[in-house]
């Protein structure tokens, strides 16, 4: 059994290959075209009564293009784009409401982008409204968006808090201007801290901020600086992601000086200091990559094993059942994964012709649920039983152990074997994708699509 610290070369060699986040299984370049907007409709028809669902809605606009941007989004100076999608969005939510033979329960929503908050203010109240006619939201249903400090007006702040908005997740990425100049994100603290108090003033009590490390030319200093600027503002979250500089996939990337980035070691150094110091300031380490206030739900999630993991990272969703909305918007249903058209023209005409707008997606078989809940326990909890989740799906979990082959990664310290259950221990948490990967059937076709795993 392998229980020493493995040593800092070892982790960058891990560190550095290219591996999915694992926000879902299989991941979205397996999504094929087999899977159509007929097959959506049909699994829409098959929902149980009382399966409650979780609902995201994806707004793919902002008005400036951060070069560091992974997100399927458009830039536009004028509001025309914006208000022929917003009409294409209520058609989209109309016909999929329809197909469901019965009013659905929600229990979280979820605005991304994009940037969400490019809407007008009445806009984002009307939405609400939609979604609340066509949908039975629960009582205590989170409602979340994603927010960029630099255009939130203080109406739109207002609207957020009288739409029931309850969770705001801000980005953040860097407070240093070297840093922001780099990535072209020019955002002040005093930006940050306005807003962070305008939306508490709303009513808005749950505030996320985001972080990146990785960028060019940050360095672990500047990573502690921004996280002392951001405790000043108490979060009761942080996501704290390494930068995937993929240009072959996201051109605008182009625009970063590669020289200018850091190397594995360096990346490493920097998510270490930045956990160090939240960890210092009485936060939880919330699965891979976030960090929670003792308070925060997500805390008492991770503590309980109900944490979860979907399309926007770590959750405390419970639901197996999620509706996407909008161009690119990825769904889940029992029977598998649907996507919509990416190209904003395409998601227009599918949704005039059609009302849906699928134009690809990936039918569950049973080893895909079983390598799912392997992969999303040891994501979220770092420890996974394999006789227990093989037993549930009627396989063999010597097999799959075998076939896992984790005896290289027990070697270098990445993970424990306890019989047939796994444990990642803390000194190699930061590279549980490493492991994850090894229960991946799908890995190799894909792997040149993905970020480093630190």
């Amino acid at each position: 059994m392998a229980s020493a610290c493995p040593p800092p070369a070892t982790l960058a060699r891990y560190a550095d290959q290219r591996l999915p986040r694992y926000t879902s299984y299989p991941t979205a370049p397996h999504f094929t075209e087999t899977v159509d907007a007929e097959t959506y409709r049909r699994w829409l028809g098959a929902i149980p009564q009382g399966a409650p669902a979780s609902l995201y809605l994806h707004v793919p606009f902002c008005r400036s293009m951060c070069w560091y941007c992974g997100c399927h989004t458009t830039i536009t100076k004028t509001d025309d784009p914006i208000l022929d999608y917003l009409g294409t969005l209520r058609a989209e939510i109309g016909a999929v409401a329809d197909a469901v033979p019965h009013r659905l329960e929600v229990g979280h929503i979820h605005f991304g982008g994009g940037t969400p908050t490019i809407l007008a203010p009445e806009d984002v109240e009307d939405l609400m409204r939609l979604l609340r006619e066509r949908f039975s939201l629960r009582e205590n249903a989170e409602l979340a968006v994603e927010i960029d400090p630099r255009t939130l007006s203080r109406g739109m702040a207002a609207a957020l808090g009288r739409a029931g908005i309850t969770r705001a997740s801000l980005g953040v990425q860097s407070f240093d201007s070297v840093v922001q100049r780099a990535i072209n994100r020019i955002q002040s603290f005093e930006q940050t801290a306005a807003v962070t108090r305008g939306l508490r003033g709303a009513g808005i009590a749950g505030i996320n901020f985001d972080l990146i490390y990785g960028l060019p030319h940050q360095t672990v200093q500047s990573c502690r600086d921004t996280v002392a600027r951001c405790l000043e503002l108490a979060p009761g979250r942080l996501a704290v992601f390494g930068y995937a500089h993929i240009p072959s996939f996201k051109p605008h990337q182009k625009k970063i000086e590669e020289s200018a980035l850091p190397g594995a070691e360096e990346r490493l150094a920097q998510a270490d200091a930045i956990a160090a110091d939240l960890l210092a300031a009485g936060y939880r380490r919330i699965g891979l990559d976030h960090f929670a206030h003792p308070g925060d739900p997500m805390a008492a999630a991770a503590a309980d094993g109900s944490l979860r993991r979907n399309f926007q990272g770590y959750t405390v969703d419970p639901c197996d059942l999620m509706l996407g909305f909008g161009a690119s918007a990825i769904g889940r249903l029992p029977q598998g994964y649907v996507q919509n058209a990416v190209v904003l023209g395409g998601y227009a005409k599918r949704v005039a012709q059609d009302g849906l707008a699928t134009i690809k997606g990936y039918a569950l078989t049973e080893d895909d649920r079983l390598r799912a809940e392997l992969i999303e326990r040891l994501m979220c909890d770092f420890r996974v039983d394999l006789a227990e989740i093989a037993g549930r799906h009627g396989a063999d979990a010597r097999a799959l152990l075998a076939e896992a082959d984790l005896g290289p990664l027990e070697e270098d310290g990445l993970l424990e074997l306890h019989g047939m259950a796994i444990e990642i221990p803390e000194t190699a948490r930061r590279i549980v994708r490493a492991v994850a990967a090894r229960f991946d059937a799908h890995l190799a076709a894909s792997v040149r699509r993905y970020s480093p795993a630190v």
